[in-house]
C-alpha cells in the first residue's frame, strides 16, 4: 500500500459522511476504512509493536471506528440535531441546563479532554427542546478542539439558533495532555466561559446565572 501517494484519499475518507454508528467489531473479516486502518497499523509498527499479534490484530479497525465517532461533529450540523425542536413560548425567564457531560479531543496532542458544560439562556419568544442543548454541545465537542473555541462555538450556535436575549456558557474540563504528559497535574481543572447578550452587558444577570450554578 503506497500511502504516501494517496494524501487526497485521506481527506476524502475522513469527511465523506463515514460514521461509526456501531463501534463493536462484528465479524472476523470486517473492514471499515482500509486506508485509515492502514495508517494506524503503520503507527503500531513505528511504536515497535507487532500488529499481527492476537491482542492488536483488530486494533486498527477499532481505532478507525473510534476516531470516526469522536470526530463525527465535522459531518453534523446544529440544524441537524435541533431538527426544528424550537417552540413559541412567551417566557422570558432564565433557562439553565447544567452538568452536561462532554468528551472531546485536544487538537494539539489528540488526547481527550472531558468535563461538564453549564448553559443558560434568556428566551425571547421561543425556547428549545432541552435535549437539543446537550446535542449542540456534542456537535462541537466531537471535533479536534481547544476548550476556549468550544465554549464560544456553543454560545454562538445558541445565539444564532434561538435569537434569545442572551446566552451564557461555562465549561469545566480536565485535559489528559496536562494529566498524562507534560506537567502531569492530575487534579487540574480548566474553566472557560462565554457570555452573549444580556449575560455580557448586565452584571446582575450574569451574577444570577453564576450563582444558580452553585446550587
Amino acid at each position: 500500500m503506497k500511502l504516501a501517494d494517496e494524501p487526497i484519499h485521506l481527506v476524502e475518507t475522513a469527511f465523506n459522511g463515514h460514521y461509526a454508528g456501531d463501534l463493536d467489531v462484528r465479524v472476523a473479516d470486517e473492514v471499515y476504512d482500509p486506508y485509515l486502518e492502514g495508517l494506524i497499523e503503520q503507527i503500531l509498527v513505528r511504536l515497535g509493536e507487532d500488529p499481527q499479534r492476537e491482542g492488536l490484530r483488530r486494533t486498527p479497525l477499532r481505532v478507525a471506528k473510534a476516531l470516526d465517532f469522536l470526530t463525527s461533529g465535522y459531518t453534523t450540523s446544529v440544524a441537524d440535531v435541533v431538527n426544528n425542536a424550537i417552540f413559541a413560548e412567551p417566557s422570558e425567564e432564565m433557562v439553565i441546563v447544567k452538568d452536561i457531560e462532554f468528551y472531546s479531543l485536544c487538537e494539539h496532542h489528540m488526547l481527550p479532554f472531558f468535563g461538564k458544560a453549564h448553559i443558560g439562556y434568556l428566551p425571547k419568544g421561543k425556547v428549545i427542546g432541552l435535549s437539543k442543548v446537550a446535542r449542540i454541545v456534542d456537535v462541537f465537542a466531537r471535533r479536534l478542539q481547544v476548550q476556549e473555541r468550544l465554549t464560544n462555538q456553543i454560545a454562538d450556535a445558541l445565539m444564532k439558533t434561538l435569537e434569545p436575549q442572551g446566552v451564557a456558557v461555562v465549561l469545566e474540563a480536565s485535559h489528559f495532555c496536562m494529566m498524562m504528559r507534560g506537567v502531569q497535574k492530575q487534579n487540574s481543572l480548566t474553566v472557560t466561559s462565554a457570555m452573549r447578550g444580556l449575560f455580557r452587558r448586565d452584571a446582575r444577570t450574569r451574577s444570577e446565572f453564576l450563582e444558580l450554578l452553585k446550587r
